[in-house]
């Protein structure tokens, strides 16, 4: 069996661009929604003209899909992610534009007639709706509330209630409604995560740097020895992941 410091300078030192976790296969799971997400954006790329995928991490998910929009367009903030995902959509006719997360979007009025994105950070649903096109869609697999926080709390102790529920299903629902969008699906799952070393722990929060906001293991050594020898006890650390899908649309122009 490895050790704690063993466990913890492998997972220090491996790479965590881009946004693929297959480093994580046997190390820690997570349960998957029902609705499948990649199956939904497979289906409306398909279908789509001009889309626009934001904030797309290293690329990979959009990589994957079978068949995209003729103009297909994402934005990365994070340069190593921005790297990553122009060298692998590069490939595919995907322009991927520096974008800083933050409004505005750089693109036109109205120029999109699908706008997807998983796992935001954050969602500004009146960019979303300036850019989409009358009668056009945005769809969405968001990080829901109090996700993971099981193992956010070992780290930081009990968090408050407008942390914990910050990304409520109502809440994206208001925000989308104000910002003329209407809802078409809106639903959210509880899914459990399971880390079954400390490795798998570090690099879960290095990667997902907005968990435990400063997250160094030096900081935090004294609180990963104890989670270590809770894993080595207990064999797991369960915490449970929430995720909605919405998908809201833009109206489209009433004829005068």
């Amino acid at each position: 069996m490895r050790d704690f410091e063993d466990l913890v300078a492998e997972a220090s030192a491996v790479s965590v661009s881009g946004w693929d976790f297959s480093w994580l296969d046997g190390r820690a799971t997570e349960e998957r929604p029902s609705w499948g997400y990649s199956g939904l954006l497979a289906e409306r790329l398909a279908r789509a003209r001009v889309a626009l995928d934001v904030q797309t991490g290293g690329g990979e998910l959009l990589a994957g899909v079978p068949r995209l929009a003729p103009v297909t367009v994402a934005t990365e903030g994070w340069p190593p992610n921005l790297e990553r995902a122009r060298a692998v959509l590069g490939a595919r006719g995907v322009t991927v534009v520096a974008d800083r997360d933050e409004p505005p979007l750089p693109f036109r009025d109205g120029v999109f007639d699908l706008v997807v994105s998983r796992h935001p950070v954050r969602t500004w649903w009146g960019e979303i709706a300036r850019v989409l096109a009358p009668g056009g869609t945005y769809l969405s697999q968001e990080v829901g509330p109090a996700s993971v926080f099981e193992l956010v709390e070992f780290f930081l102790g009990p968090q408050p209630d407008e942390v914990r529920n910050g990304r409520h299903p109502d809440r994206t629902r208001r925000e989308a409604e104000a910002a003329g969008l209407e809802i078409v699906d809106l639903r959210m799952e509880r899914l459990r995560t399971e880390f079954y070393d400390i490795g798998a722990v570090v690099y879960f929060l290095r990667k997902v740097i907005w968990m435990v906001p400063g997250f160094t293991v030096a900081e935090y050594r004294a609180t990963l020895r104890r989670l270590h020898d809770l894993i080595e006890a207990e064999g797991r650390f369960l915490a449970h992941t929430t995720r909605i899908l919405v998908e809201a649309r833009k109206p489209s122009t009433v004829d005068s």
